[in-house]
């Protein structure tokens, strides 16, 4: 080392030394380029935001990825099952989802598995479970195969972490409640007992009109990715939250449209509540609106949804038309009576059905009278006599036009239209997808004014839908013109409304009412991982906590390093030079007094 007052002595003839002035500088640089470097290492590279549009090409690559194989060797991923206790029969459902990304505004990314073959793990058995409502002791033994079937394809070291949902729907709802109990008594005490998949009381119930409802316009909504509100290229709307006089605006949701053969269901999102008129009304609303929030935090508003779900009994298509028949046949023989006529009650003087191709013949027997038909294929004549049907009983309960309906701005919303929509515009009409008002009444008039010879002979031909069968010939006329009643009349869509699918698949699959199911019922699974994540956010270096999370900390401790630096430099820049004037004076003294003793030693 270099001391001073000894060979340092001649630093000003023998050049520059190494010393203090130096080296407080080099240790200062290489402290504070050590410290960059710590941080830039510290920094997690996921803390940058994605790209615009990112997240929308993800989702479309998703998409694709759907229709191929499950990696069940992907031990991150996670299954859940889902049982529909249908009125017909039972299928069990099997899906999976990856580990939650972290943000508290993100759902849960669920998919249906698909086996090594890519297939849907899908099973279904017949009847339905409500043919055990005499022996209750059966209803496990009954749903044994299906329940077997999900647990051959879930990992077996994933069931125990695998929620299983039975959810039984309009079958198990025609039994009386302690039929229904006993059911599903037998089902919590003894599935446990035979299947190791995470299961509780509160996960098999017997499920509402509304509640299947919500659940099947939760899934259209998330297949069609309307619950990703960072996407900002779809349509938006303001939804007002509730009593807290707070609104916001996010993307805009659809709202579907079902027609079964038996009943009609609506479900849509009712951004603003609106002006409730009377009391009868404001009853009504409580009844057919479920809000509900389903996002991971309750505290989080932007997954807080208002839906209206009616479901109208006997206003499917088969049934409209069995209360058709039952109109006509009373008002023929009432007819007859009063004006002594003999309309239809052989076949040389039918019923000219309107709803009927032109030329065909049948007969319609209700409680031992026949009523003897032929078609005439006025499609116009035929909606008009479908009108008082929209009214149905005398119950408001059971009117289309009486029922209430929460407010829908046509200006700015969307809907998709399912099964008989679907049906009625593309078997035979091939008018599926966009639904034109104009278009598909002048395609339905055309097709009801061909004589039944001309259709039959087009079908076996091959001109129609692979779908389309005889039934489907021979109930067109009547179906379409209901299904423009149903939307034009009872729901009053104007006619020219832009925004009407009819689909039968969303993204080339089937989506059922168990995936909105399972999404509802786990969307509180975030919060596990986000609590994994806090805790170990909580034992990381301080380093993270510091700089990562908080920018304004991190550059103000760069600050603070910096001038501590300045002010470490600025003090050894001072003791050096008062250690140099002391050298000075040192030199002045050895000159004055050390040489002088010298020289005085010189013979």
């Amino acid at each position: 080392p270099c001391r001073i007052g000894v060979s340092c002595l001649s630093w000003r003839s023998a050049g520059p030394c190494p010393g203090p002035r130096q080296r407080p500088v080099a240790l200062g640089l290489a402290l504070l380029l050590g410290l960059l470097l710590l941080l830039a290492g510290a920094v997690p590279r996921r803390w940058a935001a994605p790209p615009r549009g990112a997240r929308r090409d993800e989702r479309y690559l998703a998409r694709a990825e759907e229709l191929t194989a499950t990696d069940t060797e992907d031990s991150a991923l996670s299954y859940g099952v889902v049982v529909d206790c249908g009125s017909s029969g039972s299928r069990v459902f099997v899906y999976f989802w990856p580990p939650h990304n972290g943000n508290p505004h993100d759902l849960l990314d669920i998919k249906q598995m698909r086996d090594r073959s890519s297939r849907p793990v899908v099973k279904k058995i017949k009847p339905g479970i409500s043919v055990t409502a005499a022996a209750p002791e059966q209803a496990t033994p009954y749903l044994r195969p299906l329940l077997r079937f999900a647990a051959a394809h879930v990992p077996a070291q994933k069931h125990k972490e695998t929620p299983l949902y039975i959810l039984c729907t309009a079958g198990m709802r025609l039994l009386p409640e302690q039929q229904q109990a006993a059911i599903l008594e037998d089902l919590v005490r003894n599935v446990p007992l035979e299947f190791d998949f995470l299961f509780s009381k509160s996960h098999a119930e017997v499920i509402s009109g509304k509640q299947e409802g919500v659940y099947a316009w939760i899934g259209i909504n998330f297949v069609l990715g309307r619950f990703d509100h960072e996407d900002e290229e779809d349509a938006m709307v303001t939804v007002a939250l509730g009593d807290q006089g707070k609104s916001l605006v996010r993307k805009r949701t659809v709202g579907i449209l079902d027609m079964g053969g038996a009943s009609l269901q609506i479900a849509y999102e009712v951004p603003d509540s609106g002006a409730i008129s009377s009391p009868q009304q404001e009853e009504a609303a409580k009844s057919l609106l479920a809000e509900f929030n389903l996002g991971c935090d309750v505290q989080h508003t932007g997954h807080v949804y208002r839906v209206y779900v009616n479901t109208f009994l006997g206003f499917g298509g088969n049934f409209a038309r069995q209360r058709y028949e039952e109109l006509v046949l009373n008002q023929t023989y009432v007819h007859n009576r009063l004006h002594s006529q003999q309309t239809g009650l052989s076949p040389k003087m039918p019923f000219l059905d309107p709803c009927l191709p032109v030329g065909l013949e049948d007969t319609v027997t209700r409680g031992g009278q026949t009523l003897y038909v032929r078609g005439q294929g006025d499609w116009q004549a035929c909606a008009k006599l479908l009108q008082p049907l929209l009214a149905g009983s005398n119950s408001s309960q059971d009117s289309l036009l009486g029922a209430y309906k929460a407010p829908i701005d046509f200006s700015n919303s969307e809907f998709y239209g399912f099964s008989e929509f679907f049906y009625c515009t593309e078997d035979v009409l091939r008018l599926g997808g966009q639904y034109s008002a104009p278009t598909f009444t002048s395609a339905a008039q055309e097709y009801c004014s061909q004589r039944w010879e001309v259709l039959t002979q087009r079908f076996r031909g091959g001109l129609y839908s692979a779908h389309a069968d005889q039934h489907r010939l021979k109930y067109q006329c009547f179906k379409s013109a209901w299904m423009y009643q149903v939307l034009h009349q009872g729901f009053q869509f104007p006619l020219d409304y832009p925004s009407l699918r009819t689909a039968q698949l969303v993204y080339d699959r089937e989506v059922q009412w168990t995936l909105g199911a399972i999404l509802y019922k786990t969307r509180f699974l975030p919060l596990r991982d986000l609590r994994q994540e806090s805790i170990r956010q909580a034992h990381a270096s301080w380093l993270r906590l510091s700089f990562v999370y908080n920018h304004y900390l991190f550059f103000a401790c760069i600050l603070v390093v910096a001038l501590a630096i300045v002010l470490y430099l600025l003090r050894l820049r001072h003791i050096h030079r008062r250690q140099l004037r002391i050298a000075q004076h040192t030199l002045l003294w050895l000159d004055k007094v050390v040489v002088p003793l010298g020289q005085g030693n010189v013979p």
